[in-house]
């Protein structure tokens, strides 16, 4: 339970500087109060990490003839379909998170998450791998 809450929190974090970086991406609206928009930010980073585990394995496997052409940066597009996927069922269940274009805002977005994500990661302690 408590990585799962790491997790979240990390990708709450991840989505959170990547709006701050990315110009066309925005979490949260800019008038709430703090603690609203860290409930969003938090559900957001819920929302993320459900598509993630649900749906990218999925469309990353039909994706593989194009990662294999491309050696790999066809993952870039699928990550950007993720971060398009949580903006589409984000502004469903009524959470401020958008994107404003796809290509040029939500591939730049998943790049800057991934990298992110990256370092992140590496801060957090070691966990055991089998």
């Amino acid at each position: 339970m408590g990585n799962l809450a790491i997790r979240i929190l990390l990708n709450a974090v991840g989505l959170w500087l990547t709006a701050l970086i990315v110009p066309g991406i925005h979490l949260g609206d800019t008038g709430e109060p703090t603690g609203s928009r860290l409930v969003t930010i938090l559900l957001v980073a819920v929302v993320f990490g459900l598509v993630n585990s649900l749906m990218k394995p999925i469309v990353t496997f039909f994706s593989v003839p194009f990662i294999v052409l491309t050696l790999g940066l066809f993952l870039i597009v699928v990550n950007a379909a993720m971060l398009g996927i949580t903006a589409w069922l984000s502004a469903a269940l009524g959470l401020a998170f958008s994107i404003d274009h796809f290509w040029w805002d939500a591939v730049l977005g998943a790049i800057v998450l991934s990298i992110i994500s990256m370092l992140l990661d590496g801060l957090t302690p070691a966990r055991r791998r089998v």
